[in-house]
C-alpha cells in the first residue's frame, strides 16, 4: 500500500482486519494494568451487585409483604439500600481509575505516533495531505479512547449483563426466560449486518474529515495568495464541496445508524410486553409467585439498556477499528532513512559526492545522474543550474532529507548513511528559499538548531542574518512569530531562517537560494558578513544571482541532473556558453536595480 493511497480520501485502503489492529496497540495499554484490573472488578462486580436488588425485592414482596410481617421489612430495605450506595461507589472508582488510564492510553500513542512522524523521510510528507496526518493525530485517536474507556468496557459488561440475567431469567421461570433469550436472535443477526454496512461508511466519514481539515490548513496558511488574487469565492466554493461530501456521507452513516437503533428500541419493548401479558397469567394460575414476576420484570427492565445501548457500542467499535487501521497506515510506514552507528568527533566538512544517482520514490526516472564533486574543509561552492535541474535535491542529499538511488555522499570519507542522523544534522545545517517559521517566539525560532546558544551567540547570528529588525517588534525577541511567519515579508523570513542556520556553527552550511528574497542592499550586507561565517565552514550556496555567485570559491554548473562543468566563476562565464546564459540575464537585472537604487536614493 502507497503512502499516497493511504494519504487521501479518494482512495482509502483495504481493511486491515479491525479487531486485529486494535489489538496491535495493546502494548499502549500495559503500563495501566493495576488501572484496568481495578475498573475490571468495580464493573463486574457492580453488575452482580445490581442484580442483587430485585432478589432482594422478591425477597421482601413474597416474604414479610405477602405475610403482613413488619418486621423483616426494614432489614431488607436498608440492605437494598446498601446494595444501592455499593453499586455508585463502584461506578466512582470505575470512572476515576478509567479516566486515567484512557488519557494516558491516548496520550502514549499521540506522543509516539508524533515522533514517527518526525522520523518518516521527505517522500513521505510529500505523499501525504497534512489534514489526513492531523485527522489522525486528534480525531482517530480521540475516536479510540472513547472505545478504550467506555465502549470496550460497557461492551464487555452488557455481554456479561446479558448472559447471565438471561440465564437467571430462565432460572426463575423458562417460559418467560426463553421468550427474552429468543429475542436476543434478530438483534444478534441485524448487528452482524449493520456492522459490515457500517465500516464501510465510517472509514469513509473519517476520510473525508481529513480532506476538510487540509481544506482549512491550506487556507490558513495561503490566505495572502487567496486575498491577493480575489479568489476567495473560490476556496469557499471548494471547501463548500469537501463539507457537501463530508455532510451527505455523515447523514448516511446517521441513517444507518438510526434505523439500527430504532430496531433494538422496539425488540425489548415487545418482549416486556409479552412478559408482562404471560407473567400475569402465569401469577393467575400459581405459577409464579409476585415477588418473582416483579423481581423478573426489574432483571429484564435491567436488559433494555445493555439492549438499546448495543447499536451505539458496536457504532463506537466500528469507529475505532477504523481509527485504529488509519493509525497503524503511519506507523506501518517504515522510514527508508535510518541511521547509522558512527559518530565523527572532530569533523572537518570535507564533503564529497561520489558517482551519485537519485530518483524520487516509485519514479524511474533520474533526477541526478553520475553526479560527482569534492569541496575542501573551509571551500564554498556555488551550485548554478536552470529551474528544475535538481540543485535543491543536491544539497538535500547532504543532512539525508533524501536518500541516494546509487553511489555515496561522505563527510571526511565517511558515507553519510554510516553517521548517526542526530550527528549528520549537527555537522550540516540548511537556510531554505522557502523557510519554515513556527508559531513560537523568535527567539526559539533563531535557536531552534542550537538551544543552547547565548544571547551573545544570538545576537552575533542576527547581526550576520541583518535580521536585527527583530529587536523592533513589540517584544523583541520574545515576540511571538505568527504561524509560517507570516506576518514577516519574504526577506525577513529568509533573514531569521539564515541566522537559525548560522547559530547552528555548523561544518557544512547549505544555502538554498537563501538571499533570493533581500534588495540589493540588503543582500551586499549579507554576504559580506556570510564570508566570514564560511572562511571557517564548507559551504553550498545555491545560487541563481551572480552577486551570489561571488560568495564562492568555486562553481558548479548542473545541467540536465549532471554535473558538467566545475570552476572559477569569471573562467566560466568566458568558457561555457550556457553558464553565460544562466547568469548574463540577471546580472543585467542588477545592473538595473543597482541603478534604480541609486536614482531613488
Amino acid at each position: 500500500m502507497s503512502a499516497q493511497t493511504a494519504g487521501t480520501a479518494s482512495a482509502s485502503p483495504p481493511r486491515r482486519g479491525g479487531v486485529r489492529s486494535l489489538w496491535r496497540l495493546r502494548s499502549y495499554l500495559r503500563p495501566y494494568v493495576g488501572s484496568l484490573v481495578i475498573m475490571a472488578v468495580s464493573a463486574v462486580t457492580g453488575v452482580f451487585v445490581s442484580m442483587s436488588i430485585p432478589l432482594v425485592t422478591k425477597a421482601m414482596i413474597d416474604g414479610p409483604i405477602a405475610d403482613r410481617e413488619t418486621g423483616p421489612i426494614l432489614p431488607l430495605g436498608l440492605l437494598a439500600l446498601a446494595l444501592g450506595i455499593t453499586e455508585a461507589a463502584l461506578v466512582l472508582i470505575r470512572r476515576w481509575v478509567q479516566a486515567g488510564a484512557v488519557l494516558g492510553f491516548e496520550t502514549s500513542v499521540r506522543d509516539d505516533l508524533y515522533q514517527h512522524m518526525q522520523d518518516l523521510p521527505m517522500a513521505f510528507h510529500g505523499d501525504w495531505q497534512s489534514g489526513q496526518l492531523l485527522s489522525r493525530i486528534t480525531v482517530d485517536l480521540s475516536a479510540l479512547r472513547r472505545f478504550m474507556g467506555f465502549g470496550l468496557l460497557f461492551l464487555v459488561i452488557n455481554i456479561l449483563q446479558l448472559t447471565v440475567v438471561t440465564g437467571l431469567l430462565l432460572k426463575m421461570y423458562w417460559p418467560l426466560g426463553l421468550v427474552v433469550a429468543i429475542s436476543a436472535v434478530p438483534i444478534i443477526l441485524l448487528s452482524r449486518r449493520f456492522e459490515q454496512k457500517y465500516v464501510v461508511v465510517s472509514r469513509q466519514v473519517q476520510d473525508q474529515q481529513g480532506d476538510v481539515a487540509t481544506a482549512v490548513e491550506e487556507a490558513a496558511v495561503g490566505f495572502r495568495s487567496i486575498k491577493s488574487f480575489g479568489r476567495r469565492p473560490y476556496m469557499e466554493d471548494k471547501f463548500d464541496r469537501h463539507t457537501a461530501i463530508l455532510y451527505d456521507t455523515s447523514m448516511e452513516k446517521v441513517r444507518l445508524s438510526s434505523r439500527f437503533w430504532t430496531f433494538l428500541e422496539v425488540i425489548p419493548n415487545l418482549s416486556l410486553v409479552i412478559v408482562l401479558l404471560l407473567g400475569a397469567l402465569a401469577v393467575g394460575r400459581g405459577d409464579v409467585t409476585p415477588g418473582t414476576l416483579v423481581a423478573f420484570i426489574i432483571l429484564m427492565l435491567q436488559l433494555i439498556w445493555p439492549i438499546e445501548s448495543l447499536g451505539f457500542i458496536l457504532a463506537m467499535a466500528q469507529e475505532a477499528m477504523t481509527a485504529s487501521d488509519r493509525v497503524l497506515d503511519v506507523f506501518d510506514t517504515q522510514s527508508s532513512i535510518t541511521g547509522g552507528d558512527r559518530v565523527l568527533e572532530k569533523p572537518h566538512g570535507h564533503l564529497k559526492f561520489e558517482h551519485v544517482d537519485f530518483g524520487f520514490p516509485g519514479s524511474d526516472e533520474l533526477v541526478l545522474r553520475d553526479v560527482n564533486l569534492d569541496v575542501a574543509p573551509g571551500e564554498t561552492i556555488a551550485i548554478v543550474g536552470a529551474t528544475g535541474s535538481g540543485k535543491t535535491v543536491l544539497t538535500s542529499l547532504v543532512p539525508r532529507l533524501y536518500d541516494v538511488s546509487a553511489g555515496r555522499v561522505t563527510i571526511d570519507d565517511v558515507d553519510v548513511r554510516e553517521l548517526t542522523l542526530p550527528s549528520l544534522r549537527t555537522i550540516v545545517a540548511t537556510a531554505f528559499e522557502e523557510p519554515t517559521l513556527f508559531s513560537m517566539s523568535a527567539r526559539e525560532n533563531v535557536s531552534l538548531g542550537r538551544p543552547d546558544a547565548s544571547d551573545e551567540d544570538i545576537a552575533a547570528a542576527i547581526e550576520t542574518a541583518q535580521a536585527g529588525f527583530v529587536y523592533d517588534l513589540p517584544w523583541g525577541l520574545d515576540t511571538r512569530i505568527g504561524e509560517q511567519g507570516m506576518s514577516l515579508s519574504g526577506g525577513q523570513r529568509q533573514r531569521l531562517a539564515l541566522a537559525r542556520a548560522v547559530l547552528a556553527r555548523p561544518r557544512i552550511l547549505v544555502l538554498d537560494d537563501t538571499l533570493s528574497a533581500l534588495d540589493v542592499h540588503t543582500e551586499a550586507l549579507v554576504e559580506t558578513a556570510l564570508r566570514r561565517v564560511l572562511a571557517h565552514a564548507t559551504g553550498i550556496v545555491v545560487a541563481h544571482r551572480a552577486s551570489t555567485v561571488l560568495l564562492a570559491d568555486k562553481v558548479a554548473l548542473l545541467q540536465n541532473g549532471t554535473i558538467t562543468h566545475v570552476g572559477d566563476h569569471h573562467e566560466l562565464l568566458g568558457t561555457v556558453k550556457a553558464y553565460h546564459d544562466l547568469l548574463a540575464g540577471d546580472a543585467d537585472d542588477e545592473t538595473r536595480e543597482r541603478q534604480e537604487e541609486e536614482v531613488l536614493r
